[in-house]
């Protein structure tokens, strides 16, 4: 995936003409909305570009950056779709309160209903008195749809006395066989990891790289793995971080267990996580679950699974980690770390994207000033996260390269593999934006006058 260049002339981003047009439709959004009033990324991701844009049929649109005509195309798009987008908003309400009514906890809303939301808009319009029945049907539709495929099915399968005993004996008896051989020498598969890097970070997009097809072949992401499980250090050239990059918060990676629950707040690191953890991420951020295989299957190829090199079947997804940790250790979004050796274009692409962020730079300036954090200390944690950047890439990079292992989904290229890792660094990127914002407004609030904040509360609901 080529990194956007950079806006010329009077072309402008295409995010920017997607907030500017939603905007403008005014109120009756708010459930497709933030809390800033701009669309969810679901929103554009779900409805507004493959619903409304449809950048396969106006090619125009598909690009990041937008000359003045296409841009105007793309504003009306948005604009003569806005009676549908309300209606939309108003049949994900009123579908979200049914599946509380009916008690379906599994999955995520936005990604099961907001296109069939888009649809019952279309068909129906807003909802009407007699609306409730069809939403419970559609809600019930979705439930069955995942044939059994949810958490309180692999819930009750793994608490089951049986399968829990039997289990627990198949990871033992992998653990103890796996291949566990000296910790090999792993410059030359981090120096291919910088070729690798250099040829996709370019700003002409991803170059075929034969060093990628090269470190597939020889095994290096198994090769990491192996790394980690007999304590190497000294991995990324650097001895102040370890070789697991936050993968796990041992000394080494423990033996897995089966697990009885799991909860989006307290998950531990990906190689410390049970059975129950790695398929529960699975099943809650998947939108399509029927394409799983069934709970007892998932779990049957789980067991080895965690058992393996990182955590990894495919060795095209395990040479990604590699990739990845390349990556994440010359991550420096603040700007103030010493230049590190084998930087490559890739890193100076995502660094730069970071270090344009308001909320990074405000971070900077909490870092080099010697004055004390005045808000007690919360945007000093969210500081703090942009010093040890690599623990929250690398966490989300593994949660995505699991999720296509369980999906046998391959890295076929170089290209493909650039695409997920910069991918992840976007993600990472805005979702600190969001928690920086999210703090900024609730020291804002907690700071104004009793008054001011009731004011703009009379204000919101007027």
């Amino acid at each position: 995936m080529p990194l956007p260049s950079q806006p010329t002339g009077e072309r402008r981003p295409r995010a920017m003409v997607i907030d500017g047009a939603w905007r403008a439709l005014g109120p009756g959004l708010e459930s497709l909305s933030g809390p800033g009033g701009a669309p969810l990324t679901r929103t554009v991701k779900l409805i507004l570009l493959p619903l409304i844009v449809r950048p396969g049929l106006h090619p125009e649109l598909a690009t990041d950056f937008l000359a003045p005509e296409p841009a105007a195309r793309l504003d009306a798009l948005i604009r003569e779709s806005g009676g549908r987008l309300v209606a939309t908003a108003q049949w994900f309400t009123l579908l979200k309160r049914t599946r509380r009514a009916l008690g379906v906890v599994a999955g995520n809303p936005q990604d099961l209903y907001f296109q069939r939301c888009f649809e019952l808009a279309a068909e129906h319009g807003e909802p009407a008195a007699d609306a409730g029945a069809l939403a419970r049907s559609v809600v019930e539709d979705v439930a069955d749809a995942d044939g059994g495929r949810t958490v309180d099915a692999l819930k009750r399968y793994l608490t089951d006395a049986t399968q829990h005993a039997r289990l627990e004996v198949e990871l033992g008896v992998g653990w103890e066989g796996r291949q566990l051989t000296p910790a090999a020498d792993t410059a030359a598969a981090v120096a291919l990891a910088g070729e690798v890097l250099e040829a996709c970070g370019g700003v002409e997009g991803p170059r075929d790289s034969p060093s990628y097809t090269s470190m597939v072949e020889a095994g290096h992401g198994g090769l990491l793995g192996r790394a980690l499980w007999t304590h190497a250090s000294g991995v990324w050239g650097r001895d102040d971080l370890p070789a697991h990059l936050g993968l796990t918060g041992r000394r080494l990676p423990p033996r897995p267990q089966v697990g009885r629950g799991a909860s989006t707040a307290t998950l531990p690191a990906p190689l410390d996580r049970t059975l129950f953890e790695r398929l529960f991420v699975v099943l809650q951020s998947s939108a399509r679950r029927e394409e799983l295989p069934t709970v007892p299957e998932l779990v049957g190829r789980e067991v080895g699974r965690s058992c393996a090199p990182l955590g990894l079947y495919d060795e095209t997804l395990r040479v990604a980690v590699l990739l990845g940790g390349q990556l994440a250790v010359g991550l420096d979004p603040l700007g103030i770390g010493k230049p590190a050796p084998g930087r490559t274009a890739a890193h100076r692409a995502v660094n730069s994207r970071w270090r344009r962020e308001a909320s990074v730079l405000r971070a900077r300036r909490m870092t080099v000033s010697p004055r004390p954090d005045p808000d007690g200390g919360v945007l000093d944690a969210l500081a703090q996260d942009l010093r040890t950047p690599w623990v929250a890439y690398m966490r989300r990079l593994w949660v995505r390269l699991h999720g296509r292992d369980v999906r046998d989904a391959p890295l076929a290229d170089a290209a493909s593999a650039w695409a997920v890792l910069d991918g992840v660094a976007r993600s990472v990127m805005m979702d600190h934006r969001a928690r920086v914002r999210s703090a900024l407004r609730t020291l804002t609030a907690s700071a104004a006058p009793p008054a001011t904040v009731a004011e703009a509360a009379e204000s919101r609901s007027a």
